[in-house]
């Protein structure tokens, strides 16, 4: 059975939202077999999270193949050790377990992001308290989809602005804390690759 963590902040899912969303994302091969190996890390509080998913469905929904225009994977987890030489340790396991997928999988520890995200965004973060926590602030409203695999295979998603934005192609801003610039390059490069979006713009008072 799939369950649902996190809906409630914006309209409530369906179950056949959810099983639709399911469906799409495991028709790109690297999803499925990210899913089915992550859980050989051992690493607490894990998600594939962000472009491979909602990306994915928007390639299914345009006919494309589903991993058109992907970068690459991202895979959250949460240790509250946050030393450099922790993180630094899983992502040399990570690299060894997905080698043989063709793409790239981008492994980290959320509990470190305040430790870096202004030198690099040029606004402060607060830690963050789990990795649910952290997609909540992604740039976008429209980014904030993870899955994750149980011991027995089944998935749990995260979805806590539910689907209907996702499948509409519609991009919602999330100004909770990455700055407009980052969201408008984002959502350049989306629209190139992707021009049946729909990009609502930036607020101009920060909500």
């Amino acid at each position: 059975m799939n369950l649902r963590q996190g809906l409630g902040q914006d309209e409530p899912a369906t179950r056949h939202d959810e099983r639709l969303f399911l469906t799409y994302i495991q028709r790109n091969p690297v999803n499925r077999q990210i899913l089915q190996l992550a859980p050989l890390l051992g690493i607490a509080d894990w998600w594939l999270t962000a472009g491979a998913l909602f990306q994915t469905v928007w390639n299914v929904l345009d006919g494309r193949d589903p991993g058109a225009g992907i970068r690459d994977y991202d895979l959250f987890y949460f240790d509250e050790d946050t030393s450099y030489e922790a993180e630094d340790a899983v992502i040399r396991r990570a690299r060894e377990l997905f080698k043989d997928l063709g793409a790239e999988v981008e492994v980290r520890n959320e509990a470190r992001v305040h430790l870096w995200y202004e030198e690099h965004f040029c606004v402060p973060a607060v830690p963050f308290t789990s990795t649910a926590d952290a997609i909540d602030h992604f740039a976008a409203k429209t980014c904030c989809f993870a899955v994750t695999a149980g011991d027995d295979g089944g998935l749990r998603t995260y979805a806590p602005h539910g689907y209907d934005d996702l499948f509409g192609r519609k991009v919602v801003p999330n100004p909770v804390l990455a700055p407009r610039d980052v969201y408008v390059a984002k959502t350049r490069r989306w629209s190139e690759e992707w021009p049946s979006l729909t990009v609502l713009p930036w607020p101009a008072v920060k909500v």
